[in-house]
């Protein structure tokens, strides 16, 4: 029986888990189907997402349909949760995409799709809703292969001779023999499917369960199982917790078996497997490659983690936008936090902060939704009633050239030098590190005591102490001593190294700040355009002409999260609750009012102690400290970078 693991994706209230459901149901896993608004869903078991009619977490379910063995996993649509659905993206075989007829392509379904592209996720495309009055298959297939791919084909039933015309456009190679002989055989398609050419296309209404046969054949028909290796190796994709507070690691097991009670990482053994079918298990003594469980015993896992021989996963792309203060009321402030501390065990993307001189919580999230959803949790689980203050914006910060940068470490009996090259990368690119350094400069050993202590913790912008982005760090040059050199030194100038450099480009005006944008879809009355543009003018936001084809003007654009974040109120009550408005993160852009937000900051890199850019030298038996724009003339070796392009 082939057995594949697949992900159903989609932007809220497109049906993802009705679908879930119809394709449960179907398989004759269900006898009745449950409906999310009514909250009796077999995926949706949480409490909070009964109340809401929502998915928040990501769930398991099992069916077999004829030769198939299907592992669903179940993701939120909320983008608020967008970041649980991307732990998931990095298990999947394949995923199921659902879209709406009646709203086609949405803001959050393009990010979902650039996800899908980003993970290399094949897809299948289900476009529900097909009973709805307005439902245009034509109009939704246009959409499909305008905004995403040409390979997005109709595959209903039997495939018709066009769609076959389609599939070969897709590759010369296919397109040649297919001139030749007029055929494709399945095997070619299938390939096609799986490296990402071509998305199959079905129609239905998962609440009438129409369509739902043809699409479960077409996944049978169409998908392809994977070929294993015997090593184990394992893939983290989710951490929670259930009614008994255990702790529970989800992986799929991608090479190899897992045998129950073996020793997954360092001397943490696998006390049970637990194969999950909405909120019931059965206990397992293994689990095979392709297959998907949940570990008790294991206390140092995290979403991402590869487990034996299997790489990390991506560092996600979803990222948080607002940060808040915790107000515990009349909680105990350290109980709070240690709960907060559970929740990011489950979702490390919340960055729990504690600011001891402030004796002060901070959580990191994407919007209300999830602000609210957090505070029920911490009353749910922990008995906790909190409150969140105002929120505010997550800055990051980049450069705008290259610099080296240079740290010094050299109290009594201790010594490292290391020189950075730091570099601007294209938006979005984050934070990389690499070593350009000959082993003959310094030896290996101390060469990967650099490149661990640059991402041993979060590096900091010295123009408001925000987050560095976009910027390669290179190891250019180093020195050790034979005698006093220690791991920890080259910490210390590693981190100064990083600063120092900043430091140098802050002096030139060539540091950035950046903060994050929204990407907005209007719609509204063609009599309120002009109010909705100049609103947008006034946030310092853009936008596209308005299209005014379907009656109704849409007028879609980008602005700052900080200008746009309540606009929707806004758009509520001018439009009398008639317009819709929609936004989703886009990413992080040059600040908009940056020299207002870092008066507003007053940050004072130097007098940060925890990220200082100064260095420390030796003379006299006795260490010194030297501040940043002196260490060029006191570094011990050249500068490299300097010196290759004077």
């Amino acid at each position: 029986m082939e057995s594949i693991v697949a992900g159903i994706v989609a932007h809220v209230d497109a049906g993802k888990t009705t679908l879930s459901e119809a394709m449960l149901y179907h398989a004759g896993i269900l006898r009745k189907l449950g409906r999310v608004d009514n909250g009796d869903a077999f995926l949706d078991t949480d409490k909070l997402e009964k109340q809401r009619g929502i998915t928040i977490f990501s769930h398991q379910a099992i069916l077999e349909y004829n030769d198939l063995k299907l592992t669903l996993l179940d993701t939120p649509g909320h983008m608020d949760f967008a970041s649980q659905t991307e732990q998931v993206l990095s298990v999947l075989d394949y995923a199921i995409l659902v879209i709406s007829a009646t709203d086609g392509i949405q803001g959050y379904t393009r990010t979902l799709w650039r996800l899908l592209e980003r993970y290399n996720v094949p897809t299948f495309i289900f476009v529900n809703k097909m009973d709805a009055v307005g439902a245009n298959k034509k109009q939704v297939m246009d959409q499909l292969q305008d905004t995403f791919s040409t390979g997005c084909i109709n595959f209903e039933t039997e495939i018709p001779d066009e769609s076959y015309e389609e599939i070969a456009m897709q590759d010369d190679n296919v397109l040649e023999d297919f001139l030749n002989s007029g055929k494709i055989g399945d095997n070619i398609v299938q390939s096609m499917i799986k490296n990402r050419k071509v998305f199959p296309c079905y129609f239905g209404s998962a609440l009438k369960l129409d369509g739902i046969d043809s699409f479960l054949n077409g996944i049978e028909q169409w998908s392809i199982e994977n070929e294993y290796d015997t090593d184990f190796c394992a893939q983290v994709f989710k951490i929670s917790h259930d009614e008994n507070d255990e702790r529970l690691t989800w992986v799929r097991v991608t090479s190899g078996v897992l045998p129950t009670k073996s020793v997954v990482l360092n001397d943490q053994k696998a006390n049970q497997l637990r194969v999950y079918n909405g909120n019931k298990f059965v206990l397992s003594q293994e689990v095979k490659a392709g297959d998907v469980c949940a570990i008790t015993g294991l206390t140092d896992t995290y979403p991402g983690q590869g487990l034996g021989n299997e790489k990390n996963a991506k560092l996600p792309e979803i990222q948080p936008v607002l940060n808040y203060a915790l107000e515990p009321m009349d909680n105990d402030i350290h109980k709070c936090l240690t709960a907060l501390r559970e929740l990011e065990d489950e979702d490390p993307q919340l960055h729990i902060s504690w600011s001891s001189h402030l004796q002060e919580a901070h959580v990191q999230i994407m919007g209300e939704v999830q602000l609210e959803i957090l505070q029920q949790l911490m009353l749910d689980r922990f008995d906790l009633n909190v409150e969140f203050g105002e929120g505010s914006i997550l800055y990051k910060e980049t450069i705008t050239r290259p610099v080296e940068g240079v740290g010094h470490f050299e109290p009594l009996r201790h010594y490292a030098e290391v020189h950075l090259l730091l570099e601007p990368v294209t938006r979005g690119g984050g934070l990389t590190f690499d070593s350009q350094c000959s082993l003959e400069v310094l030896g290996k050993n101390w060469q990967h005591q650099v490149l661990t202590n640059l991402g041993a913790k979060e590096q900091l912008g010295v123009l408001t102490g925000s987050p560095l982005t976009d910027v390669k760090i290179s190891l250019i040059s180093g020195k050790s001593s034979n005698v006093h050199s220690v791991g920890g030194d080259f910490r210390e100038a590693t981190w100064r190294a990083v600063r120092q450099g900043l430091m140098e480009l802050k002096q030139q005006d060539n540091c950035q700040l950046l903060e994050p944008w929204y990407r907005f879809r209007l719609e509204l009355e063609q009599d309120q355009v002009g109010r909705a543009m100049s609103d947008i003018q006034r946030m310092n936001g853009n936008f596209d002409t308005p299209d005014s084809s379907t009656g109704r003007a849409i007028l879609t654009g980008t602005a700052p999260v900080s200008k746009m974040r309540d606009y929707a109120k806004e758009v509520n009550a001018y439009t009398h609750g008639q317009g819709a408005f929609e936004c989703v993160v886009e990413g992080y852009r040059p600040c908009h009012n940056s020299d207002e937000i870092i008066k507003e900051f007053d940050y004072k890199p130097v007098s940060d102690l925890d990220n200082t850019p100064d260095s420390v030298f030796c003379a006299h038996g006795a260490g010194y400290p030297v501040p940043w724009d002196e260490v060029p003339q006191m570094a011990h070796i050249p500068y490299t970078y300097a010196l290759n392009n004077s």
